[in-house]
């Protein structure tokens, strides 16, 4: 167990006898002071090739002085208002995103990606009618920490402690069309699907199963919700993920890229799902706030104009092959630029004690499972920044 003066002591909050900070994140090992593109600096001056991205959050890379700039410019212009007035930095961002998806939907606002599926999960409940409440979503998922999103969340071990969950969710096998089929009845409202199940061990869906989830959804008269938290906004080598399956959902969440570590996630639905909500049905007050928007805005048009889908593929393909050759490597899975490095699972190294190792050795990556390493670099990544941190992993798995 950490004691509270080691926690301090990590939190970098030397002569307090506890760390004011709760310890639901555990004691971190390095505390990071600075960031400028693939790079992090701990304060002891100590750099680090940021290959985790905050979880796939800084997808332009650090301190990106196109978000800086308009954090600044908007922070002396317009800081915050309800939302019972516009802005002009939320509509341009809605606009954009409703673009990327293919046009035709509107925009809910959030905080995060918890949210934007919480926006969801009320949106399908809502568009349902009285009872048609229940959400199928699948093993393996990760959905957010809210009480809902917990419960929608497809890992059982994360639920008894917050037991009992909301009501309203199922769970079926990942990628079985069949077991979907069957937990389908008319008290249904939604599917909730991630195209890449990241935090399961970063799993993609095939073309084909999304396309029959879809066929699935019409035929029985349900929305079909794309959590697209993390794989969103050019990741997978597409803007959104279910675009490499050529499928258009009913809804699709996001967050995380949106605004390089500002926070602001966003619940996109179509026109004639998003006019379920009425005035008074869902509210927060910080969602699409004008900061917040400000550098989502600036965020999209550096992605639109660097070409980060296109990026992705070049940069994830350069990964993929490289990784494929080092010691203990079995395989590679995922979409673009968020790749599961999987190990030998009979003679290879624990993936939590090579992350770790990893980090001493100046490379940040995590494990998602006992044999998965994740990577998730910045969209930006060079290819000189890609060979070192493959020549970095290769010599810890040696």
């Amino acid at each position: 167990m950490t004691t509270g003066t080691d926690h301090a002591t990590a939190m970098g909050a030397e002569g307090l006898d506890r760390c004011p900070i709760m310890p639901t994140y555990g004691a971190p090992r390095i505390q990071f002071v600075r960031g400028q593109g693939s790079w992090l600096w701990d304060r002891d001056g100590r750099r680090y090739l940021d290959f985790l991205s905050g979880l796939a959050v800084t997808s332009l890379g650090h301190s990106h002085p196109a978000v800086a700039d308009a954090l600044a410019d908007q922070a002396r212009t317009l800081l915050h208002v309800s939302n019972l007035f516009g802005t002009e930095p939320g509509a341009d961002v809605a606009r954009t995103l409703d673009r990327l998806l293919g046009g035709g939907g509107q925009v809910f606002f959030s905080n995060s990606g918890a949210e934007a599926n919480e926006a969801a999960i009320k949106l399908a409940r809502k568009w349902g009618g009285h009872g048609r409440y229940q959400v199928v979503s699948t093993y393996g998922s990760f959905h957010g920490r809210t009480l809902a999103t917990l419960h929608a969340t497809g890992q059982p071990a994360k639920w008894e402690a917050f037991q009992p969950l909301p009501d309203g969710f199922r769970h079926v096998a990942w990628h079985d069309l069949d077991a979907l089929a069957a937990a389908i009845d008319d008290t249904v409202a939604a599917v909730l699907l991630e195209a890449v199940q990241g935090e399961g061990g970063v799993n993609p869906a095939s073309a084909d199963y999304l396309t029959g989830v879809r066929e699935l959804c019409d035929e029985r008269d349900v929305l079909l919700i794309l959590d697209e938290v993390q794989t969103g906004l050019g990741r997978t080598g597409a803007w959104f993920a279910h675009q490499l399956a050529g499928i258009r959902p009913d809804v699709v969440t996001m967050a995380k890229a949106l605004g390089n570590g500002v926070p602001i996630g966003a619940c996109w639905a179509s026109a004639g799902v998003a006019e379920a909500f009425e005035p008074g049905d869902h509210a927060t007050t910080y969602g699409g706030q004008p900061l917040a928007a400000a550098a989502a805005r600036a965020v999209l048009a550096v992605m639109e104009a660097e070409d980060v889908p296109a990026r992705a593929q070049r940069a994830g393909a350069r990964i993929d092959e490289a990784a494929r050759t080092l010691p203990h490597v079995v395989g590679v899975r995922g979409r673009g630029l968020l790749l599961g490095v999987e190990l030998d699972p009979d003679d290879g190294p624990v993936a939590g004690d090579v992350a770790t190792a990893a980090l001493d050795a100046g490379l940040v990556v995590n494990a998602v499972t006992p044999t998965t390493l994740r990577l998730a670099p910045s969209l930006l990544v060079t290819d000189d920044e890609i060979d070192t941190a493959i020549e970095i992993l290769g010599s810890v798995l040696a």
